[in-house]
Parts: C-alpha cells; sequence; structure tokens
C-alpha cells in the first residue's frame, strides 16, 4: 500500500529576512516573513508528507503561538516530521515539487537543494524534483511580493514494518 499527500505554502517576501529555499541560503533583498525560517519549500514538503501520512499538518505540530519554534531553522522541522513517519512505519518513495518566485532565478540552486533534501528525505536525488516556475508577473507572487510551494509525495511502508503475506 502507498499513500499520497499534497502540501502547499505560501509567504510573503520582506526587506531583512534572508531568503532559504530547501535548506538553501539564496542571496536577494528579501525573504519570507514567518514565524520559523519561512522556508516554503520545506514547509509545503512537511505537509504533504504529514498529509500522506494522515498527520495533520505543520501548523499544527509546530505551532507559530510555541517559541521554540521563532526562527527555527526548517530543516530542523523537516528532520522531526521524517522522524515521525519513520516511528509510524512509513518510508518516502519520492517527492515533486515547484517552487513560484519572480526573482530571483532559482534554476541555478536546484541542484544545491537537492543535495540538501535528498539525504534528509531518504530518497536518491533522481526521486525528488524541484521544479522553479515565475508567476508571469500576475498576482503577489508575480509582482515579487510573495513566495509560493507546492509539494506531492509518495509513501509506502517501511520495509521492516510490511505485514507478512500468506503463502
Amino acid at each position: 500500500m502507498t499513500r499520497v499527500g499534497l502540501g502547499y505554502d505560501i509567504h510573503r517576501l520582506v526587506p531583512g529576512r534572508k531568503l532559504i529555499l530547501g535548506g538553501v541560503f539564496i542571496p536577494h533583498g528579501r525573504g519570507p516573513l514567518g514565524h520559523s525560517d519561512g522556508d516554503c519549500l520545506i514547509h509545503a514538503l512537511a505537509d504533504a508528507l504529514l498529509g500522506a501520512a494522515g498527520e495533520g499538518d505543520i501548523g499544527q505540530i509546530f505551532p507559530d503561538t510555541d517559541p521554540r519554534y521563532k526562527d527555527i531553522c526548517s530543516l530542523d522541522l523537516l528532520r522531526a516530521v521524517v522522524a515521525r513517519l519513520k516511528k509510524k512505519g512509513w518510508r518516502i518513495l519520492q517527492a515533486d515539487t515547484v517552487v513560484v518566485m519572480e526573482r530571483p532565478k532559482l534554476a541555478p540552486h536546484v541542484a544545491a537543494m537537492k543535495a540538501v533534501l535528498a539525504p534528509l528525505l531518504g530518497i536518491k536525488p533522481g526521486a525528488l524534483g524541484i521544479k522553479a516556475k515565475t508567476q508571469e508577473g500576475l498576482g503577489a507572487v508575480g509582482r515579487g511580493a510573495a513566495v509560493l510551494c507546492w509539494a506531492v509525495v509518495q509513501l509506502g511502508p517501511s520495509p521492516g514494518k510490511r505485514k507478512k503475506t500468506k503463502k
């Protein structure tokens, strides 16, 4: 049995914040406003993973009302989500993501994002898609005021947790 989860996140971009996507710092004049570091890509991935496992969302597990998560590195949140799923008997089979942002161009950073995220997810880089898109000048994202991300993941049972079949 496999499960699929869908995640979405959006953050307003503001001056004075670092732009971190997929655990990678990207030089830019603005960064995501958020309680944590605002890594939109990781938040979408975490929500997709939690959704596939029927575990809610990152806002429920890591509420922005809890000071422990103020300015936390989103990689730490993703590690906690992956550990939670592993404990429940799930493993990640693949993930596909879309990052929508007008500027800066993200394609040069995709390989670095995959190098950070694939090992953390326990998958090969080829099982992780990261696509960089623009909004063609439309809406808040198109004006450069926001970044948004979509993620879809596929989970399967951990090898040691599979049910034995009768012969």
